[in-house]
């Protein structure tokens, strides 16, 4: 699942050397990228996440549920 997502993610931003997707406590994958490529990974009105979590519960559905989201980089 993990690889799938960030397979997908990459092909989005524009600095694919960044994204960087982590496995969180229970079914979470954290997806971190770079703050210039946030907004191509949301998408406009949150379109491009919700299908990214719409494929990958779809691609966990023997494995149980999963669920996909941005992480909060923090700026020094």
């Amino acid at each position: 699942m993990r690889g799938l997502v960030e397979y997908v993610v990459r092909g989005l931003v524009d600095h694919p050397e960044a994204v960087r997707v982590e496995e969180a406590e229970g079914p979470v994958l954290r997806v971190h990228v770079a703050p210039e490529d946030r907004g191509k990974v949301i998408g406009r009105q949150g379109r491009v996440i919700q299908a990214l979590r719409t494929l990958a519960r779809v691609a966990a559905r023997g494995a149980g549920t999963v669920q996909v989201e941005i992480a909060e980089e923090k700026r020094p």
